[in-house]
């Protein structure tokens, strides 16, 4: 696959185009990819409302009939459910790996198997999360394994 990147003025808009044969699993991955970095989700800490791009959160999780947000070195309360969660982070790189968890594929470092059929993740952060045996599937189809 060749790729080209060409400079252009400010008076020109920015754009990005896909030529390809045909329109498959790999262009809607890489679609999906370009996509995830435009979502801003609204998180909250110490009575502030904080801007945060999914890109950056490593997991969601509930706990306790709240949902929260990890990030790097911040956690943050989000007011969405975990579902809902779940459909707007539809093919943005992020998979429900558990009943209370929803990890974001791209701050994945290594996966191995655990015990019962899971797998544990081991994130960029160094923190594990486990996936779920009903949800290995989708984690395998969505690392091409």
């Amino acid at each position: 696959m060749k790729i080209s990147i060409e400079e252009i003025t400010k008076e020109l808009a920015e754009e990005i185009l896909i030529r390809c044969h045909e329109v498959d699993d790999e262009v809607y991955d890489i679609v999906n990819k370009l996509k995830s970095e435009d979502l801003i989700l609204l998180g909250y800490q110490n009575d502030k409302v904080h801007r945060i791009k999914l890109s950056e959160i490593y997991y969601f999780e509930a706990v306790d009939g709240k949902v929260f947000s990890y990030c790097k070195d911040h956690v943050f309360e989000v007011k969405q459910k975990l579902y809902e969660l779940e459909e707007l982070c539809n093919g943005r790189n992020c998979f429900r790996a558990s009943k209370s968890t929803i990890l974001n594929i791209a701050k994945i470092s290594s996966i191995h198997p655990s015990i019962s059929g899971r797998l544990e993740a081991v994130l960029d952060n160094g923190e594990r999360a486990v996936v779920s045996r009903q949800y290995v599937p989708v984690l395998k189809k969505m690392l091409g394994l």
